[in-house]
């Protein structure tokens, strides 16, 4: 859904609410699709929210359709929603959900309500989430879906056809079969359009393809999402120790992991964790931000040790003081982007040694490109406007220098920080920032120090 349309039906649902006209937002919530009845759950207050999954109830809504709105909420959203819920009600929706959905909701539930669920929950499928949330964060184990279509390799193409009919709605992919023998391990791979295809009386292991894309159930969700997106898959099986089925990670759910991944390397290179959010009160939002500042603080200062040090050259030539913050700044902006492009590659996990040099040799001459154009530029202009030829020629050398700098430490730093283990995201920009603003103003004011004095 558009902004714009989103904001309108926003004030309309608002207004619904504010005169308790439940019918009218009965009727609009029905003609609205699932995921943005989900958005503009999410853009409510608690109160709000509150009103509108009561009224779901009243008027009986399906709980698979509450189940799907549900799904598309954002977790932390959601486990609020379901944890004012009452217990059985909050259980009749998690039992909707498929398995991973449901463990992911769970887990984020506190320890009192999540036993109580899962005693309340249908033996089997309590069993499945348990299982999952057994897999570390983050692993295939935790975001695998149990709800997958595995048949012995002896089926024929026309049974697997009668089963897919029979089963169809209870799977959450049904348009892969997965081929497995009497002790559950993964044989091969049948697509939907094969067994359609063929002739019915053919065994899945005659056309099924042995060489199958899976991953086990300790693999990264990230390394999970790399592997997906680069063979194309619509799902990708996880196996366990013995290479047995035990579930299937679904590109939604890699889609999900992307979203969450893209957003939290955001957050990180501007000093923030993943968990900041506008629904975050005024005490929460300063304890999360304040220790991050703290440290721009202290690395900034640094620049202003710099400029002590030359406070006598700035204060014979004030045009100095104009000029000198300009360096920095600019120094940082090319910095930053070499940081985003070294970053991105490291989290999709596409850099080697032998590509780092590629890159850093690159981003280097890059560098030195832009610092000679901006830096001749920016010579000329300052030159004419102060009529000296040589405060224009120090404030260009220094941008082709701190550009230099930029460049070689937007690339360098991220990776020294992935060899020593540390989060790259996290951390480069604020050290990339400390680097260009120092060295940009000790470049600027030494070259004026050696040349105008």
């Amino acid at each position: 859904m558009k902004q714009a349309a989103l904001e309108r039906l926003l004030r309309y649902i608002k207004q619904f609410i504010k005169l308790r006209t439940l019918g009218h937002l009965w009727n609009a919530l029905q003609k609205i699709h699932y995921a943005d009845v989900a958005t503009l759950i999410e853009h409510l207050s608690t109160q709000e929210r509150h009103i509108i999954i009561k009224l779901f109830f009243e008027r009986k809504m399906e709980m698979g359709q509450m189940a799907e709105i549900i799904s598309e909420i954002k977790p932390e959203i959601a486990v609020g929603i379901l944890s004012d819920l009452e217990t059985a009600q909050a259980t009749a929706i998690l039992e909707e959900l498929s398995s991973d959905d449901a463990a992911s909701l769970i887990s984020l539930f506190d320890e009192e309500l999540k036993i109580e669920i899962l005693k309340r929950m249908k033996q089997e499928e309590s069993a499945d989430i348990q299982e999952q949330l057994a897999y570390p964060e983050e692993s295939a184990g935790r975001i695998m879906s149990s709800d997958f279509l595995a048949l012995d390799a002896s089926t024929t193409a026309g049974d697997a056809i009668a089963t897919i009919q029979l089963v169809g709605e209870e799977v959450e992919v049904p348009f892969y079969l997965y081929v497995i023998d009497e002790k559950q391990r993964l044989k091969g791979v049948v697509s939907l359009k094969q067994v359609i295809l063929v002739n019915s009386k053919l065994k899945l292991q005659e056309i099924m393809n042995s060489e199958v894309y899976k991953v086990d159930v300790y693999t990264d969700q990230e390394e999970v999402a790399s592997v997906v997106a680069n063979y194309n898959l619509i799902a990708i099986p996880v196996v366990d120790e013995q290479d047995k089925l035990v579930g299937v990670v679904t590109v939604d759910d890699i889609i999900d992991i992307i979203h969450e991944d893209a957003t939290e390397v955001i957050y990180k290179l501007a000093g923030m964790t993943q968990d900041y959010n506008i629904d975050l009160g005024i005490f929460q939002r300063l304890r999360r931000r304040i220790p991050w500042l703290l440290i721009s603080l202290l690395t900034t200062s640094l620049s202003g040790v710099v400029v002590a040090v030359f406070k006598g050259t700035i204060e014979q030539f004030v045009t100095l003081a104009i000029l000198m913050h300009i360096v920095p700044a600019i120094g940082g902006v090319l910095g930053n982007q070499t940081v985003a492009i070294m970053v991105r590659e490291i989290v999709l996990g596409s850099l080697d040694w032998e590509r780092s040099r590629k890159i850093l040799f690159k981003e280097m001459v890059v560098g030195l490109g832009l610092g000679i154009i901006i830096g001749v530029v920016a010579s000329l202009f300052s030159a004419l406007i102060f009529k000296n030829w040589i405060v224009g020629a120090v404030f260009g050398g220094a941008i082709l220098f701190n550009f230099f700098n930029a460049a070689l430490m937007g690339t360098i730093i991220p990776l020294i920080l992935r060899q020593l283990k540390m989060d790259p995201a996290l951390a480069s920009s604020m050290i990339v920032t400390m680097m260009t603003d120092v060295l940009g103003l000790f470049c600027f004011l030494g070259l004026a120090t050696m040349f105008l004095i």
